[in-house]
């Protein structure tokens, strides 16, 4: 069974799970997932786990994501993007100064309610599986970060277009916060078009469309090693890599005072032995690949 890291340029129009689903008859194994759904009508980044790697997708769905996507101003959907039903139309002239004042209220820790249309979970029901049944529940506001967004282009006009650049932690919904972002200057809007440029340290020029990965499916599996390049690297001996292929805490001594990890710790050829994270003094096993 192999295992590693495939970057996919998700095309619009494919779910996640087809994605998944194409990647399993391609390496000709079961145990494939990703990290972090990428909704259907987007397109872009997505990370796929082969092997002993889904067991460390948590990592790299845990990472930032950058998005561009475009926000139409005064008119709603019930989907929250361009492939819903338009519940409302009104004009909405609103300027690109505006715009860029609004977007800098949904700057840092926000409270976010994810759309009716998403893989969120309530009463162990996915969203997306009520909407299809008609059926609208309460969704409680979940935290979010926004670290940036830029407004990269403008149209003006009565539904105008504004073109943003979004860096965010896991979790946010680009859907939600352009409705948000109407809501702030008076009317309604949803995201007409959305790609995902970046996931962690893999950006859109490391990704790979699913069609190329199957015409050489090696060249696109990246090891263990590469696929968790973001994280503080930890180099063990000879002694130290015995220890971690059991399972057992090291010292943490082993690392820079202050580091909070995780910790990709490394044999002395570079091959991802474990995940470590700190607990007390110590540092204990998350994930251990070593065999």
């Amino acid at each position: 069974m192999q295992s590693g890291l495939v970057v996919v340029d998700k095309s619009a129009g494919w779910t996640s799970h087809d994605v998944v689903a194409r990647l399993r008859g391609v390496y000709g194994q079961r145990r494939v997932g990703h990290a972090g759904t990428l909704d259907p009508d987007a397109n872009g980044v997505l990370l796929v786990g082969l092997g002993r790697l889904t067991r460390l997708l948590r990592f790299l769905q845990a990472t930032d994501k950058e998005y561009v996507g475009e926000v139409v101003f005064g008119i709603a959907t019930d989907t929250l993007d361009g492939a819903g039903t338009v519940t409302e139309t009104t004009a909405m002239p609103v300027t690109r100064a505006e715009v860029e004042e609004a977007t800098r209220g949904f700057l840092g820790a926000i409270e976010q309610v994810p759309p009716m249309v998403s893989a969120v979970k309530i009463g162990g029901r996915r969203l997306h599986e009520l909407a299809r049944e008609g059926t609208e529940v309460d969704r409680p506001a979940r935290p979010v970060h926004i670290e940036r967004i830029d407004v990269e282009d403008f149209v003006p006009g009565a539904h105008p277009v504004a073109r943003i650049r979004v860096v965010c932690g896991s979790g946010t919904y680009i859907r939600s916060l352009a409705a948000d972002l109407g809501a702030a200057l008076g009317g309604p809007a949803h995201l007409g078009a959305l790609r995902r440029v970046r996931v962690g340290t893999f950006t859109e020029a490391d990704a790979r469309t699913v069609d190329a990965v199957a015409a050489d499916p090696a060249a696109a599996c990246l090891s263990p090693a590469v696929a968790l390049r973001g994280l503080t690297p930890l180099v063990a001996d000879a002694a130290t890599a015995v220890v971690v292929g059991h399972g057992s805490p090291v010292p943490d001594a082993l690392v820079e005072p202050g580091e909070p990890g995780p910790f990709a710790v490394l044999d002395a050829d570079g091959a991802l032995l474990a995940v470590y994270e700190r607990r007390g003094s110590r540092l204990a096993p998350a994930v251990v690949l070593a065999e």
